[in-house]
């Protein structure tokens, strides 16, 4: 089965950004010059996703309109002559990829907002790309290996990659077997407690099987329908398997990480990259 849907949980209210999420979601805070979920959106396309489920709150209706067209602004720009600008108005969303957007009444957790996504997702297999994480790889990006994962094993699978084993405390971290296979997976362990030093990215891909196990999911942590515990539970009866990412990894939900990114991308942009490596120097 090719994976063509992608779940993007959105409907958090990144309070760790504070003011600046105060009127505008986490999600639309600017990478150099596109919003963190416009990337997260192209990440999916380029692995052959052709449907985006998103999954968002009633206070966040400027996700929606970025991805929708916005004819005033076009008939400006085309007015104007300004086309290479009109281009990038309208192709926000890429070239025959949808757009569904689902709502999470109650802020119940990732896991939560992964199962609001099964009435649309229904008996197939999906990716999860968190927004707030950006994942960069000049050959094939995270989702992309994932899904290339699926088609030769047909079971679901996690992003993972190695950090400091004194920083595995941060981490989701995952034991996996020589073989690929994962064994376990720990929240936030210590060192000592860790099965490995492999950390979970926030890209994950999972076939339906894993909305029973949601469904049956009691709250855990906060209150919260804990991903990592449904989970668990699949691990139980079906294989999961690791892949290692060796791209980069960006955590734009942390401060430093977002200033990391954006030094990054703007360094590596095709217009701005050369002027801003010698603004950096000066």
């Amino acid at each position: 089965m090719s994976v063509k849907f992608a779940v993007i949980p959105a409907a958090g209210l990144g309070t760790r950004f504070l003011p600046a999420t105060k009127a505008m979601p986490k999600e639309m805070l600017t990478l150099v010059d596109k919003p963190l979920i416009q990337y997260v959106v192209e990440e999916a396309f380029e692995a052959g996703i052709d449907t985006v489920v998103l999954v968002t709150h009633a206070a966040k209706p400027s996700l929606e309109n970025h991805f929708d067209r916005q004819f005033e602004l076009e008939t400006d720009l085309e007015l104007k002559n300004k086309l290479a600008l009109l281009g990038v108005a309208r192709n926000t969303l890429p070239q025959g990829m949808k757009l569904v957007s689902v709502r999470q009444g109650k802020a119940l957790g990732l896991g939560h907002a992964v199962a609001c996504a099964a009435p649309v997702v229904q008996d197939n297999p999906f990716a999860v790309l968190l927004p707030d994480v950006i994942c960069y790889h000049a050959q094939q990006n995270a989702t992309d290996q994932l899904v290339t994962d699926f088609g030769q094993h047909g079971v679901s699978s996690i992003a993972l990659q190695a950090v400091d084993p004194a920083q595995v405390h941060k981490y989701g971290i995952a034991g996996v077997s020589e073989r690929g296979q994962i064994t376990q997976l720990v929240e936030k362990p210590s060192a000592e407690q860790a099965p490995s030093n492999l950390a979970v990215l926030g890209r994950y891909l999972f076939t339906p099987s894993i909305f029973a196990e949601l469904a049956q999911t009691q709250r855990g942590v906060g209150g919260e329908i804990q991903l990592t515990d449904a989970m668990q539970a699949l691990l139980q009866h079906q294989p999961m398997r690791g892949v290692t990412f060796s791209g980069e990894v960006h955590d734009c939900g942390d401060k430093l990480g977002y200033l990391a990114a954006t030094l990054t991308f703007a360094q590596r942009h095709p217009e701005l990259g050369e002027a801003f490596k010698k603004l950096l120097k000066s």
